[in-house]
């Protein structure tokens, strides 16, 4: 964490409440908090995961990603290992397996991946339920391949590899699906371009759809975006758990902002 980062997680320690559940009104938000964010429940597909993932640690493949980042200019990085990026650029187990009991209990019909990475994430998406389609999209060829191979490997078909820069693909593949039920924004952490994907996505959106964002706090640009899209008018309750935001749709329930401790 840099001084920024620090700064920001001791304001959510310090406003940070609802630990399982407790002192939420919104029955919505409690059993959302109590079953799902703190549900203890293990599922098989999180060994299967967890056993992917510590051999993806011992690998030894190098790969030269282009990595367009949180800037709007791509830029060349030098080799890295994939047993890295395991740590560095992939999601950790305990938020992987908070968005796979979300998609149990939102069952959605179409899942929407921004930023592939090397394919741990969409793991998660794909192993809840392999009847449901998941379209994942990264820029990065090379990193993208090693992604194909994880999902070749672990036998993720349902899922749908798209490469390509997020603002030349992402307007196109909206409009072919027509409806969007969950979205995973992980990539481009930068405030007007997370605005934009948000916007691109969100005509989409119906009352039951959930939108989730990483690192909401990774910078003031990404914490701005983050306070603008818990404003807008079709948001009704959002979610701040410090890694991830989440935001639903649902025209049923009060607007709320909730600072989840989790």
């Amino acid at each position: 964490m840099n001084l920024f980062q620090i700064k920001s997680y001791l304001k959510y320690r310090l406003n940070a409440r609802y630990k399982k559940g407790y002192g939420l009104h919104s029955p919505f938000a409690f059993n959302l908090v109590r079953e799902v964010f703190y549900g203890n429940e293990k599922y098989y597909a999180f060994d299967e995961i967890n056993d992917y993932r510590k051999k993806l640690k011992q690998s030894n493949i190098k790969i030269e990603p282009i990595d367009y980042g949180a800037g709007s200019v791509a830029f060349n990085n030098r080799e890295r290992h994939v047993s890295d990026m395991v740590g560095k650029s992939s999601i950790p187990c305990k938020y992987g397996e908070l968005m796979f009991r979300l998609l149990q209990e939102i069952k959605p019909k179409t899942i929407l991946e921004l930023g592939t990475s090397i394919g741990l994430s969409s793991l998660y998406f794909s192993l809840a339920d392999k009847r449901r389609k998941v379209y994942t999209i990264e820029g990065c060829e090379n990193t993208a391949q090693v992604a194909k191979n994880t999902f070749e490997e672990m036998h993720c078909d349902n899922v749908n590899q798209i490469v390509g820069q997020f603002q030349d693909v992402l307007p196109e593949l909206c409009s072919q699906l027509e409806e969007i039920d969950f979205v995973f924004f992980d990539g481009h952490h930068e405030k007007n371009a997370t605005l934009n994907y948000f916007n691109n996505c969100l005509p989409y959106a119906v009352n039951n759809s959930v939108f989730v964002f990483d690192d909401i706090h990774w910078s003031k640009g990404m914490e701005e975006a983050w306070e603008i899209i818990c404003s807008h008018p079709k948001v009704t309750v959002s979610m701040d758990l410090f890694q991830l935001g989440i935001v639903f749709f649902r025209q049923e329930c009060q607007k709320q902002h909730f600072i989840v401790r989790y």
